[in-house]
């Protein structure tokens, strides 16, 4: 039951940071959006930092789902251009919102919150040391393009139109195609 209520309040959060088109989550809003009390929503989450905690886990793991999904094999099995095509499918083909967004970028101020992120997405998008410079290269420029496209489709600000989003996933594919690690 508590954990049930756990994730009540972090979806009652993410919802209430989408009806608002980001912005930040309160414990009075977040207790609200639910139909708690705050004391209520103390009882699961004790600070609103043990709530952002919560829900940046939440959102990061969201993503982490995603890319295995992505992948016929194991996370361990997958060479670092698996993972990195992965990660620009999840990017392009993905709905992502702006209250993501905010998850994404208000934890990039907090140490605690930006450890979620990088727990569950570094072994997505770190490098091997011994690609070739020309391999690392193109990993990093498929990255960033993928970076790129989340952040103006999350945002909505200068999110490339469905035709320009299908040529640039058609770019990614092709500069992924001949790479072997």
């Amino acid at each position: 039951m508590a954990r049930d209520g756990k994730q009540r309040i972090i979806d009652g959060a993410l919802e209430l940071l989408r009806a608002q088109g980001g912005g930040s989550i309160t414990l009075d809003g977040a207790a609200k959006q639910v139909g708690l009390t705050k004391p209520g929503l103390m009882y699961h989450f004790p600070t609103k930092e043990a709530l952002m905690l919560a829900v940046v886990d939440h959102v990061a793991a969201r993503w982490e789902h995603l890319l295995l999904d992505r992948l016929d094999k194991s996370l361990a099995a997958a060479s670092a251009t698996e993972r990195i095509r992965a990660y620009a499918q999840v990017s392009l083909t993905e709905r992502h919102d702006q209250a993501e967004f905010a998850i994404y970028f208000d934890a990039m101020y907090r140490d605690a919150l930006t450890d979620a992120w990088v727990r569950r997405l570094q072994p997505w998008l770190t490098l091997p040391d011994g690609l070739s410079p020309a391999t690392r290269a193109r990993l990093t420029v498929v990255r960033l393009a993928a970076d790129g496209y989340w952040i103006a489709a999350a945002t909505g600000v200068f999110a490339p139109a469905e035709p320009d989003r299908v040529l640039l996933a058609t770019v990614i594919d092709n500069l992924l195609e001949d790479e072997t690690d």
